[in-house]
This record gives structure tokens, C-alpha cells and sequence, in this order.
């Protein structure tokens, strides 16, 4: 792996580990994230401090991957995808006071390999997607999805799974 920095008008890259054959299209947000190889970064994307995407994978644009999220190979990942690592988040405490960092508690989501996540899906803290599960776009993912699931919804639900009769 490489270590990308770069700070211009139409990429902000801060020791992004990259494997081979990655491409970064503009406009991205990423630092201290680490990135497979052969995997797409598509446009207005931002990646978090230690999160993880895996090789072969395809991240579209308006995607915010944040901070404890952990993604396999040869996931894809729709326009407009939200990963969330914060379980209550707030902006000031009960005193009134303004949260700080020492106020928040991160949570690790783990996406599986060769998962399908549809475009403006929300994908909850703390979530496990087993490998090829699919969410279907516009999904509110609030609770783990087993491997081959297909679920859809606000609240994401199973409708079936792989190889499954209909």
C-alpha cells in the first residue's frame, strides 16, 4: 500500500492508504482511512479516520462513510449511502453544555463482502451486513442483516433471501 496526501481544490486526500489501482474521482474527503485495491471512490465522498474498504470496491457519489465503519471486498455502495457510528448522538449534554469529543462513544459497523447497498440507505452504528446480503435503496438498516439477506424498508426488513423461491 501507498500513502496519499494531497490538498487541492478538487480532492482533500490525508494519509490515505491506497492499494493498487485505486481510483479517486474528485471532490473527495478522505484522512487516515485505508482503501483496497481496484476499489472506486465515485465524486463528493467522504471517508473517515480508521475506516476501512476493502478490494474491488465501488463507492458512489455523496457517500459519507464515517469512522469505525469497516467494509469487505467487492461491496457496492449506492449514490447518496450514509454509515452512522454514534448510537445517541447530541449536540450539548444534559447540563446544556456543548458535547466534546471525550463525550462520544463510536460504534463499529462491519459490512461483509460482495454486499449490494442501495442508493440513500442509512446504515444505523454498531450494524453487521453479512457477505452478500442486499439493501434495497432508501433502507434505514437499524438492526444486523444475515449473509444473503435481501431487506428493504424504513425500518429495513427482511423480504427474502438469495436463492430463495419466491
Amino acid at each position: 500500500m501507498k500513502v496519499l496526501t494531497e490538498d487541492s481544490p478538487k480532492r482533500s486526500l490525508n494519509n490515505v492508504q491506497v492499494g493498487e489501482d485505486v481510483k479517486i474521482y474528485d471532490f473527495v474527503n478522505a484522512y487516515g482511512c485505508e482503501i483496497g485495491d481496484r476499489s472506486k471512490i465515485g465524486t463528493f465522498v467522504e471517508i473517515q479516520k480508521g475506516a476501512t474498504i476493502g478490494k474491488d470496491c465501488k463507492i458512489s457519489s455523496h457517500t459519507f462513510i464515517c469512522e469505525g465503519v469497516h467494509i469487505g471486498d467487492g461491496v457496492f455502495v449506492g449514490h447518496n449511502v450514509s454509515f452512522i457510528n454514534d448510537m445517541f448522538p447530541r449536540a450539548v449534554n444534559a447540563d446544556g453544555s456543548m458535547q466534546t469529543d471525550d463525550d462520544w462513544e463510536m460504534v463499529t459497523t462491519k459490512i461483509g463482502n460482495r454486499v449490494s447497498i442501495g442508493t440513500s440507505a442509512t446504515i444505523l452504528g454498531g450494524i453487521t451486513i453479512g457477505n452478500n446480503a442486499i439493501v434495497g435503496a432508501g433502507s434505514v438498516v437499524t438492526k444486523d442483516v444475515p449473509e444473503n439477506a435481501i431487506v428493504a424498508g424504513n425500518p429495513a426488513r427482511i423480504k427474502r433471501y438469495l436463492n430463495e423461491e419466491k
